[in-house]
């Protein structure tokens, strides 16, 4: 038994077919509906809203931090200007512009020391021919302002960090660690720098530039920056609980600079180590550094997701170098949301569960009157005789004045169907009587256009022919005549030459060869013109004889191709054929089969009885090769007179054998698959029946190709 059936006492399939549910369900449903609706409002405006706060909220993060880092490069120029105006550094450049050059050891020590009370990570006086030739300095002259001072970002490699400060190189070095969502690291650690650099211009005793004051820091793990500005954007009481506000400043795709923890502890609300050295995602990569976009999304941040801000950073140069990044980690945002969504359900669920007690409470007394009515109504359908009766209520009651209503709807609707029952027994067997008739009229009139076709048929062969043998026994009589002179005259050239008759041997018998292969030729076109000429007597026999005579016939013209002839005769049945005229179809049968392969190959001949309907009425004869088969668009065409697709064919062989079948009664079916093979199937029957069909009469063709 299901949760539902134990709170509820019924299935909710059941609770659907019942009344009193459906109308407790239609009741819920606009109250349903409307807090289901609030909810989702709710939950869509806190989301859209929310969701729209925060990023209002990380993008000015990231304008504080961009503002913050600016004002870093300011206050090193104040640093500067300070350093510049002190008392001990005038003293000292006073004796240097006298041409006290040992003064300038002093202020070189002056400037170390203020290098470390300062905390900047290099500190030098560049006089201006220095300045000049130095590469990096080189591109901070020309944007000196009015004030003659400048600062900037600049990417330094090991080399250029080492001619600035010898401890810089091993300082600025951070293993690159891979990153999820980032692509693989090319190298394993990161030798460059990245520096805050500013340069003050200082006078000489001409009044134009003679030294600079370059100073600066290295940003490669400074955490000093970023953990200012996250002082400033994330302090206590900005953000949810156990949500973490980070910065990070990136050289390239590298965090050279961050609070990102390697690790929080959910449980003591404490985060572990610092990310330096991995990756930002490529996304964000591709869209920041790339394009040079602004992010403005939730991003993967190391290990976790986070509602992120980043905008690349350009050096000196206006070259994009790296980005700066602000951001706050989104799960906490998401509990949040997720709890609001629980307990907004919680809610509904209980208004549900009270509104629907109170209108299942108030509806049970209307509804026992309709579920008797709905229980009678279900009887009948399933065929029994009930009715509903009195259902204890007042006779003016609407439920009541229905329940008589169909009371006696019931009754009426019960002789009707005696009635209907009745009249549709007797017209079933009046149309049952039509049926029949029309049946049998339909079977009579097809019999009869059948036997119309073929008369038709045959009244168009019989002209075909006769005219086809008139024209066919002129062209026979005007060849026959120059045939039989020129075969004379070889004979008595032969004779005539004597011995001297070798020399033209080949030629001689290649002429009487042609000249008897046009005898051939006059012969079949008299016999497929006219038959009845050609009429042999019939005999009673057994088709196993004539095959294994044809086999010996044809045993020579297989082996020169190297086809094999596999016989299977399991044919009982006698036939009444002509056995000369058989052995004929069958011999040019297995040829053309040969012929179709065109080398070696397997013809299968099968012999079997012909039982249609489970008695014998005659022979059935399969010959199947393994050739090229028949395209479907030659199918139709085989046994006309004189197509052929061989070159030295005449085209009558399968025209001929298919009329010396049909005169007996037989017929003659092709089934082929091209590139399988062809089947030529021969059915004779017992008794022979007179038939002077077309040659192509009959016939079922399947997708095959001409043997002829």
């Amino acid at each position: 038994m299901s949760v539902f059936q134990r709170l509820f006492g019924v299935t909710w399939r059941q609770m659907q077919a019942k009344v009193r549910y459906k109308i407790l369900i239609l009741t819920l449903l606009p109250i349903l509906l409307t807090l289901v609706s609030l909810v989702f409002i709710t939950i869509y405006w806190n989301i859209s809203y929310t969701g729209k706060q925060l990023f209002m909220k990380v993008k000015a993060d990231l304008t504080v931090a961009i503002n913050t880092l600016s004002s870093v490069q300011q206050n090193q120029e104040k640093l500067l200007e300070r350093i510049k105006n002190s008392y001990e550094f005038q003293t000292y450049l006073r004796a240097v512009r006298a041409g006290d050059t040992s003064q300038m050891v002093q202020l070189k020590h002056y400037l170390a020391e203020q290098k470390k009370t300062l905390k900047l990570d290099f500190l030098h006086i560049v006089s201006i021919d220095s300045a000049s030739q130095d590469p990096d300095l080189r591109q901070m002259l020309p944007r000196l302002n009015d004030d003659g001072v400048y600062s900037g970002l600049m990417v330094l490699s090991a080399a250029r960090l080492t001619r600035i400060d010898a401890n810089l190189p091993l300082q600025a070095r951070l293993p690159i660690i891979a990153t999820p969502r980032a692509h693989s690291p090319s190298q394993p650690e990161e030798t460059r720098g990245l520096l805050s650099r500013s340069l003050l211009a200082i006078n000489g005793s001409s009044g134009t530039p003679a030294w600079f004051l370059d100073g600066g820091t290295l940003i490669n793990g400074d955490t000093r920056i970023v953990d200012h500005i996250r002082d400033l954007v994330y302090d206590k009481g900005t953000l949810p609980e156990r949500s973490v506000g980070t910065v990070t400043i990136f050289l390239d795709n590298i965090r050279v600079s961050t609070n990102v923890p390697l690790r929080i502890d959910q449980k003591n609300q404490k985060t572990e180590g610092r990310a330096l050295g991995t990756l930002v995602s490529e996304e964000v990569r591709s869209q920041v550094l790339d394009e040079g976009k602004l992010w403005l999304d939730r991003a993967f941040v190391y290990n976790d997701w986070f509602i992120s801000a980043y905008a690349p950073l350009e050096d000196v140069r206006g070259k994009r170098i790296g980005m700066i990044y602000t951001g706050f980690s989104e799960a906490p945002f998401i509990h949040n949301y997720l709890l609001n969504i629980i307990e907004l359900g919680t809610i509904l669920m209980l208004v549900l569960l009270v509104s629907g007690m109170l209108v299942y409470r108030g509806a049970y007394s209307l509804l026992q009157p309709i579920e008797r009515i709905h229980h009678v109504v279900n009887a009948v359908q399933s065929g029994r005789n009930l009715r509903i009766g009195e259902l204890g209520l007042e006779s003016d009651n609407e439920l009541s004045n229905l329940a008589e209503q169909f009371d006696n709807m019931l009754d009426l609707l019960q002789r009707r169907n005696n009635q209907i029952q009745a009249a549709a027994e007797q017209l079933e067997m009046k149309v049952e009587e039509r049926t029949r008739s029309l049946q049998e009229k339909t079977e009579e009139l097809q019999q009869n256009v059948k036997l119309l076709n073929e008369t038709r048929h045959q009244l168009v062969t019989n002209e075909k022919l006769t005219a086809l043998g008139e024209l066919t026994a002129g062209i026979a009589h005007e060849i026959n005549n120059p045939t039989a002179v020129i075969l004379g005259n070889m004979e008595l050239m032969r004779y005539e030459l004597g011995d001297n008759a070798t020399v033209v041997e080949e030629e001689i018998d290649l002429v009487i060869q042609q000249v008897g292969r046009i005898s051939t030729i006059i012969r079949s076109l008299l016999q497929y013109s006219r038959p009845g000429e050609f009429n042999a007597p019939l005999e009673m026999q057994q088709i196993g004889p004539i095959i294994d005579e044809m086999q010996l016939l044809v045993r020579h013209s297989l082996g020169k191709q190297e086809v094999i002839l596999l016989p299977e005769l399991n044919a009982s049945c006698p036939v009444e054929v002509n056995r000369p005229q058989l052995l004929q179809v069958l011999i040019n049968m297995v040829m053309n089969a040969a012929h179709a392969m065109d080398g070696k190959g397997r013809i299968w001949l099968r012999s079997s009885d012909w039982v249609p309907q489970d008695t014998p009425v005659g022979v059935k004869i399969e010959i199947e090769d393994e050739g090229c088969g028949i395209p479907e668009e030659q199918v139709v065409r085989i046994f006309d007179p004189f197509y052929t697709t061989r070159k030295d064919g005449t085209g009558l062989g399968l025209s001929l054998s298919y009329g010396l079948i049909k005169r007996i009664g037989g017929t003659i079916e092709v089934s082929s698959v091209v590139n399988k093979g062809t089947t030529f199937t021969i059915y004779l029957r017992h008794k022979a029946q007179d038939n002077q069909a077309l040659p192509f009469e009959g016939l079922l063709f399947d997708n095959s190709e001409s043997h002829a």
